[in-house]
């Protein structure tokens, strides 16, 4: 084939260039020789200086979240508190069970206390390193006990500081795989720049501090940067080893720290199917990248103490289908255009036939219903039929998992990020058609370039695979806001590759017929320059006016609940409330939750939609029944969700709960016809006016602006 002729070309060319020849180096002038070692030496000092400036911008771009949080908390200066309260919803959960191995008398004890934890669900025992992903929080509390730091650094500090260093590993990684791509590290700086100016749509870590993706995405960009350069050609042996082994450690760092792993690497898996289909991978790498995302999944379950979801995942399916359905079609790759449609049409079927019986064999066995709440948010999100279900109603009307708004693209156009990636992705969505097709039809490369010369339109392994990346997930981004962080970093790397690419220039200036070596080499470098001196100007001042603001965390509210908590309650009084109140009730005072914002459990699910009865319109026998079954002391009403107008009609939590009882929703407006009015009045509000039906169950030992807590009687 013409690629294998090609690629025999390459290794050839690249071996003259690596071991020059003894002729060469018998010339008597000495001026080849002298000529090839000036060339690795400014090889070697381009390198040196790009790498450089590498840790440079990665360690700013710490330094700068880092200051960024410090200023609108005044963190440093804060009470123990009010730090812990910082850390809002599901990310003060996390920070908890640091916390907890952090003041456990030892490390065994407190691990001990993670697998066989009593106090995150009421009247049940949970295996916490089996149901979340927080080998991270335990990984770090370990390190802070044997480190000798305790009397230099307060815990808080260590934990915000790794995450905040975490974030130079994912800017670097990020600038190496752009400079991968284009050859030079002016795109890895372009792309930290645009990564650092585009922060608001680019990373939410300064505020969401301990939230799993934080921790996750870096590794997720190290894989991709180590896919980048393993998708090279021409690698040696021992380097193919090498990077294989840093994609299968940055895998299983990605899937160890983040409960949403299998749906992103199931978006990669998808990326490797097409590109392979078409001809534009190398086979033998893209199985052993099945294979690693396979292991790297399976090692995590291991981990999770063989945690069911994972075993259900649809990306353990849909990769043994693949790996399955080479075995079964040999000769997939072979034939006329014609033959190889219909061959790779029968391909995909049976691949997705597979997955599904497959999927659905281990979920049978598995009994596996953790994330059935995602599929049901699936199929209502894109008009597969209403539903009613609370679970999938709950994800629906939350804003981060409804489309990206518009808004989104005028703040990347102002960096020209937009524009730039827009004109890039059109160039490199054109080649792609190009090559796919010609690789169908078995056209080759070679003739095609002897034919038409100034036409040639080829498409590197490296470029293809974060073309179809960046298609994948954008198209993700755009139906799922809060998944916007995997593309726009990405639309970084994509776009300052392109603006760099000698491929990119030199196909442009042969479609208009100006090409010349010398003219797009002028093109390649000066137009990055001025794209980093016009963002320099346009956005320093105001990253210099951002430095300088200055604000303070003020919720006194939340303050004065936590400490009348700690004050006033005992060490074992059970809570019943919103997730996202609990969550802070747990880290702040140790009390034991009824429910969490963790919600890949099926009878969580159940547990947190019983417990919200609570804003329902319920009897208040019915809801002081349903809280003791859970053996609730205490339960928290909050008036911002009783009395709730963030959300319109229909979306508002009480509106849920009354679709899920079969009840009218509150307010002006249409329902459905088989909803009915309720037997009971709306009980958070009801219970405010201390009528004896209430106050028999109900005693209020606490209220402020925004809080009211009742204890429960205990009836014999």
């Amino acid at each position: 084939m013409a690629t294998v002729r090609q690629r025999r070309v390459g290794k050839g060319t690249e071996a003259a260039e690596d071991q020059p020849s003894e002729e060469n180096n018998v010339k008597p002038d000495g001026k080849t020789l002298s000529a090839h070692t000036g060339g690795k030496l400014w090889n070697v000092l381009s390198v040196a200086v790009g790498g450089i400036v590498a840790v440079s911008v990665g360690l700013l771009t710490s330094v700068y979240v880092a200051t960024l949080h410090e200023n609108d908390l005044w963190f440093s200066n804060i009470k123990e508190v009010e730090r812990e309260i910082s850390f809002r919803t599901e990310c003060g959960l996390y920070y908890s069970y640091y916390k907890q191995m952090i003041q456990a008398a030892s490390i065994q004890q407190g691990l001990h206390g993670l697998v066989y934890d009593n106090k995150t669900e009421s009247v049940r025992t949970i295996n916490i390193l089996e149901r979340m992903n927080v080998y991270q929080e335990v990984f770090l509390s370990i390190l802070y006990r044997i480190l000798p730091i305790q009397q230099y650094l307060e815990p808080v500090y260590f934990y915000i500081y790794t995450l905040f260093g975490l974030q130079a590993v994912y800017v670097i990684a990020l600038y190496v795989t752009s400079w991968l791509l284009s050859g030079t590290w002016l795109s890895g700086l372009l792309a930290a720049c645009w990564y650092i100016t585009n922060r608001i749509d680019t990373t939410r870590v300064e505020f969401t501090i301990p939230l799993r993706e934080n921790w996750a995405l870096p590794f997720f960009a190290v894989q991709i940067a180590a896919i980048t350069y393993l998708l090279r050609a021409h690698l040696q042996p021992v380097q193919e080893r090498l990077t294989l082994t840093a994609v299968f450690v940055a895998t299983f760092l990605f899937s160890l720290t983040w409960q949403f792993n299998q749906f992103m690497m199931l978006i990669q898996a998808l990326t490797l199917f097409i590109l392979d289909c078409f001809d534009m991978l190398p086979t033998a790498k893209v199985v052993w990248l099945y294979i690693i995302q396979i292991s790297g999944l399976l090692l995590v379950c291991v981990l999770q103490f063989f945690n069911s979801m994972i075993l259900g995942s649809l990306l353990i399916s849909f990769n043994a289908s693949v790996l399955i359905a080479r075995t079964i079609q040999k000769n997939l790759k072979k034939g006329s255009l014609l033959t190889r449609l219909g061959k790779l049409i029968f391909h995909v079927l049976l691949v997705l036939c597979l997955t599904l019986l497959i999927n659905k064999f281990i979920k049978k066995i598995l009994n596996l219903e953790s994330d059935e709440h995602i599929f049901k948010f699936l199929k209502a999100k894109f008009g597969f039929g209403a539903t009613r279900d609370f679970d999938a109603n709950l994800y629906l009307c939350e804003e981060a998992f409804g489309l990206l708004p518009l808004n989104t693209f005028s703040r990347l156009s102002d960096t020209l990020l937009f524009y730039v990636y827009v004109f890039v992705l059109f160039v490199m969505t054109v080649a792609a058609v190009i090559v796919a097709f010609r690789n169908l039809s078995g056209s080759s490369p070679v003739q095609f370039t002897e034919k038409m010369e100034e036409y040639t339109v080829t498409l590197k392994p490296d470029a293809a695979y974060n073309l179809i990346h960046t298609v994948l997930f954008g198209c993700l981004a755009l139906s799922t806001m809060r998944m916007k962080y995997l593309w726009t970093s990405h639309m970084c790397v994509f776009a300052s590759f392109g603006l760099c690419s000698t491929e990119v220039w030199k196909l442009i200036l042969k479609c208009i017929h100006v090409y010349s070596s010398q003219r797009t080499r002028v093109i390649k470098y000066s137009i990055p320059i001025i794209t980093l001196l016009y963002i320099s100007y346009k956005f320093w001042p105001g990253i210099m006016d951002e430095l300088s603001e200055l604000r303070e965390f003020y919720d006194p509210d939340t303050v004065e609940l936590m400490n009348w908590i700690k004050s006033n309650t005992p060490n074992t009084a059970v809570f019943a409330g919103s997730m996202q109140l609990l969550a802070g009730v747990k880290l702040c005072t140790g009390r034991t939750l009824t429910n969490h914002p963790h919600y890949e459990d099926k009878s969580l699910r159940e547990r947190t939609k019983q417990i919200y009865q609570i804003y329902a319109k319920r009897s208040p026998e019915d809801v002081y029944r349903i809280l003791r079954s859970f053996g609730t002391d205490y339960v928290i009403l909050e008036d911002s969700i009783c009395y709730e107008r963030r959300h319109s009609r229909g979306c508002r939590l009480r509106d849920l709960l009354d679709i899920a009882n079969g009840h009218i929703m509150d307010g002006l407006g249409e329902n459905e016809p088989d909803l009915k009015p309720s037997l009971y009045p709306r009980f958070c509000e009801e219970i405010k006016k201390n009528l004896p039906s209430y106050t028999i169950h109900f005693t209020r030992v606490f209220q402020n602006k925004t809080f009211h807590v009742y204890k429960l009687a205990k009836h014999k």
